[in-house]
């Protein structure tokens, strides 16, 4: 007899299908839930919200609403209130006004308590590979609230190395993608200390579109650590006399820049920008990634897998006969 298929949350921090900032989305839901055949339940943020980490909104409503996405690119209607589904629609997801980690905690405490036996959160748009973006994406954030809740969680990642990336990628991609999800589902990891039975927490999974995905082989996956990178500046300082074009994007470190004139009726002060300069961790130089990193696999055109921890790493410490050594001993 077969295995119970799982059923799935499915969640992101790029929000709603769109071909900008969510390209991803609905695509590796069609897989999830028609090459699997798993049952696949979807709360997303009803807008982009990258970069937030596993943070939440506390004093604010978190306000939701129902999607129903169509086929071919997952355009739908939104509706405050719950419908049957109309011709063309195949789902009805939810959307709702808060963080990713929001979104994952509500919909497992909320929304389908009890129900969820896996949280894949993504695909992003772009890498998350490194601590400096890991600690900051709201792709792993989600993951992270879950896991915190004991429900096992896989954030995944496709990184973005062409621009633009050829939409002949996306289904590689997907495919790849599930074909990790699905393994991993299948063989999880033992964690001495986990929060759930002693397992692995979650899992960071990061691949790179490249031509690679086209072949037959497709591309090596491989188990990492996590890249220890800083970053440095994320912000510029504004004059109030420039007209400034904004380049960034409010999407991961690999979207494409947008362009707009921002500059008009701005108020006088201090004013600052989001605008970071990841040259170091996007293309930083083979001879500055630890080997076995998610940094240099990313480089080498592999796949990258990453087991975690829900919590922050500590350094090593050497093991401890009598707590009294602990104990501090200072003159005050």
């Amino acid at each position: 007899m077969a295995p119970k298929a799982p059923t799935v949350l499915l969640t992101n921090d790029d929000g709603p299908p769109n071909a900008r900032e969510s390209p991803y989305v609905f695509g590796l839901y069609q897989h999830l839930t028609q090459t699997l055949g798993w049952n696949v339940k979807v709360v997303l943020p009803s807008s982009q919200k990258s970069w937030i980490g596993k943070a939440y909104h506390i004093n604010e409503v978190t306000k939701g609403t129902y999607f129903y996405p169509k086929a071919l690119d997952g355009a739908g209607e939104v509706s405050v209130t719950s419908r049957p589904l109309k011709d063309g629609e195949i789902a009805e997801w939810i959307l709702l006004d808060g963080t990713p980690a929001t979104c994952a905690n509500v919909a497992l405490h909320n929304l389908f308590p009890g129900q969820i036996d896996l949280v894949v959160s993504g695909p992003n748009l772009g890498r998350n590979s490194s601590s400096a973006f890991a600690l900051s994406s709201g792709t792993i954030g989600a993951a992270l609230s879950a896991s915190l809740s004991q429900t096992r969680s896989i954030a995944i990642s496709y990184g973005t190395v062409l621009h633009p990336t050829p939409t002949t990628f996306f289904e590689p991609a997907h495919i790849l993608g599930i074909r990790i999800i699905n393994y991993l589902w299948g063989n999880w990891g033992k964690d001495e200390g986990g929060l759930r039975e002693d397992e692995v927490d979650l899992y960071n999974v990061n691949i790179p579109l490249i031509q690679g995905l086209l072949t037959e082989e497709s591309l090596k996956i491989c188990w990492t650590t996590m890249w220890r990178k800083p970053y440095g500046r994320l912000f510029k300082r504004l004059e109030t006399s420039d007209l400034v074009k904004d380049s960034s994007s409010a999407a991961g470190p690999d979207a494409p820049a947008i362009s707009g004139d921002s500059g008009v009726n701005r108020p006088s002060g201090l004013l600052f920008r989001w605008s970071p300069n990841m040259e170091g961790l996007i293309r930083p130089p083979e001879s500055s990634l630890p080997v076995g990193s998610d940094g240099w696999a990313i480089h080498k055109g592999w796949v990258s897998v990453t087991p975690l921890c829900a919590t922050f790493a500590e350094p090593p410490h050497p093991e401890v006969q009598d707590i009294e050594e602990k104990v501090w001993k200072m003159k005050l």
